[in-house]
């Protein structure tokens, strides 16, 4: 059944600045839509960030622990020191230091010029990033991964290209986000984050309301949130963080319909017979290469769903 999302907007009534990031435990999107006028909640910013972290953070991911392969053992040897940021509160720590303040004079501190940033949440194996930091000289790169072999891989990637405009810093993506200056980011990325399928497990995705107000301070007026995704599930609840958020822009302009309630990983069959509504999502990012694992997903049948978030200040 095919419903207005407008329409489904106006028979829910869920107030966001009171939530927790534990939204989804079998909630519809109208659940969490944020009014009962389908209007958009605002997004303060200028209110003091939480501090760097939290003993009662959700994480988006689980510590794996992964022996490195002789060829990426001597890339990380080799390339350290010219791409790892050091910015952990201590070794194996994914937490930033305490006093960590991310501001114009620490890209200058750590590019040695004052051009624009962007930051990449998650950048996996580094493929896009680093492709994206050949094609912009110009512009300052911050891959955040928290993975052994990703860290390595990508600085194997760039130090093969010399790329001077690139660094990597293994700490956890909201902890640095919460230690921005406001409008001291360009643009952030997070493309293809763990999806979390399993309904218990919707709060550890990545894209929350908490996280979307650090990225709303650390973004430039214009600057832009771009998210994908090749999970439907996913997808919804991208829109249902997001679109009801008064400091943020949907920039897109495709409409695509998705269901209106969240399925889990044991039932993710049963989508295509809940109701469903149309969304408005972006083209694709002409940023974005197609990546090894962008790939495999669109080679398993899924779809892509991109989203750019503008920020209203």
């Amino acid at each position: 059944m095919q419903e207005n999302k407008e329409d489904w907007l106006k028979m829910n009534d869920f107030n966001v600045d009171s939530a927790s990031d534990d939204l989804h435990g079998g909630h519809s999107f109208g659940d969490l839509t944020g009014r009962e006028d389908g209007g958009a909640v605002a997004c303060d910013s200028s209110k003091p960030q939480q501090p760097h972290a939290s003993a009662r953070a959700i994480l988006s991911f689980v510590r794996r622990s992964a022996r490195l392969d002789a060829r990426l053992e001597k890339a990380k040897q080799r390339y350290s020191g010219a791409y790892l940021l050091c910015i952990a509160d201590g070794d194996g720590s994914l937490r930033v230091k305490s006093d960590l303040c991310v501001d114009s004079q620490w890209i200058e501190a750590n590019w040695g010029n004052a051009n624009p940033l962007i930051v990449e949440i998650g950048s996996g194996q580094g493929e896009n990033i680093v492709a994206a930091a050949a094609a912009n000289p110009n512009t300052n790169f911050l891959a955040l991964e928290v993975y052994d072999p990703g860290v390595a891989h990508t600085m194997l990637l760039a130090g093969k290209q010399d790329l001077r405009n690139l660094r990597i810093a293994q700490v956890n993506a909201p902890d640095f986000l919460a230690a921005c200056k406001s409008g001291v980011l360009a643009e952030v990325w997070t493309f293809f984050p763990d999806p979390w399928p399993k309904m218990r497990h919707h709060k550890r995705r990545i894209v929350q309301p908490s996280l979307a107000k650090s990225v709303h301070n650390a973004l430039v007026a214009g600057g832009v949130w771009r998210i994908a995704t090749d999970i439907e599930d996913y997808a919804l609840h991208v829109h249902e963080v997001m679109d009801s958020l008064a400091c943020f822009e949907n920039d897109g302009d495709l409409r695509v319909s998705l269901p209106t309630e969240h399925v889990g990983k044991g039932n993710a069959q049963d989508a295509a017979d809940l109701p469903h509504a149309d969304f408005v999502e972006s083209r694709r990012f002409d940023g974005r290469v197609l990546t090894n694992f962008e790939r495999k997903g669109l080679e398993a049948g899924r779809v892509i769903h991109d989203f750019a978030y503008v920020v209203k200040k």
